[in-house]
């Protein structure tokens, strides 16, 4: 059903057609996987990247100015490209990897590429929130940078990290959908193979509802685990 032909109330409730909920099982499915992967190589890089920016600032535990300079320039760099260009500039990459520049598994690549930059700032940002005097603190008793990194700052600096993590998953479940362009498959695929190119506007809407549903599960997760930690530290 189409809003060029029907009203929107006539293609709301059309929207919540069991035939319509059938065929979305496997492109949810789709959508699931490539959400969980791409935010797994989000977490691990982006984490790795911000940690080493935060080391390697000028005022940081292990201060190295070109690498921090270099990082931060390449990081700022792949942060100021529009997602569907670093979607087209990993194409080579995902063939070079799976042998194909489609499908689920070749999208990952560029979802990934596109949500590290940004999640590796975020990382940063939330690392230099830590209290100095904590910092100072640890390498009074002759605590190693590993030992400041991993028991100290990581861990008081959780919650945040948390936070930041679920704005990065937001992201990539927000790039599922526009890879749906490029042959990932997925709820993104069905929008625009449906929802834009044939009209049937019902399909698109019911793709909306899933999208908006995954993204407000995913905000509500991280802040219930983010609040529970500030509770125990009696934060909150």
């Amino acid at each position: 059903m189409s809003l060029l032909d029907s009203s929107l109330w006539e293609v709301i409730v059309a929207s919540f057609d069991p035939e319509i909920w059938k065929g979305l099982v496997v492109p949810i499915r789709e959508t699931l996987y490539i959400t969980a992967i791409s935010s797994v190589i989000v977490l691990i890089i982006g984490l790795i990247l911000g940690t080493l920016l935060t080391l390697t600032n000028p005022d940081g535990l292990f201060p190295l100015r070109i690498l921090y300079t270099t990082s931060g320039w390449f990081i700022n760099v792949l942060r100021s490209l529009p997602q569907m260009v670093m979607i087209i500039l990993m194409v080579p990459v995902a063939r070079l990897i799976f042998g194909k520049s489609y499908g689920t598994n070749a999208c990952i690549i560029a979802i990934a590429a596109s949500c590290i930059p940004m999640y590796a700032r975020i990382v940063e940002s939330s690392l230099l929130e830590i209290d100095k005097g904590k910092i100072e603190a640890a390498k009074s008793i002759g605590s190693t940078v590993s030992q400041i990194v991993f028991k100290v700052v990581i861990p008081e600096t959780l919650p945040s990290l948390i936070r930041g993590f679920t704005v990065a998953v937001i992201a990539v479940i927000s790039m599922t959908a526009l890879a749906g362009m490029f042959g990932a498959g997925g709820i993104g695929d069905i929008a625009v193979r449906y929802g834009y190119q044939r009209f049937q506007h019902d399909r698109l809407f019911a793709c909306v509802y899933i999208l908006v549903v995954l993204v407000q599960i995913t905000q509500g997760a991280g802040n219930l685990i983010s609040n529970r930690i500030l509770k125990k530290r009696n934060l909150i």
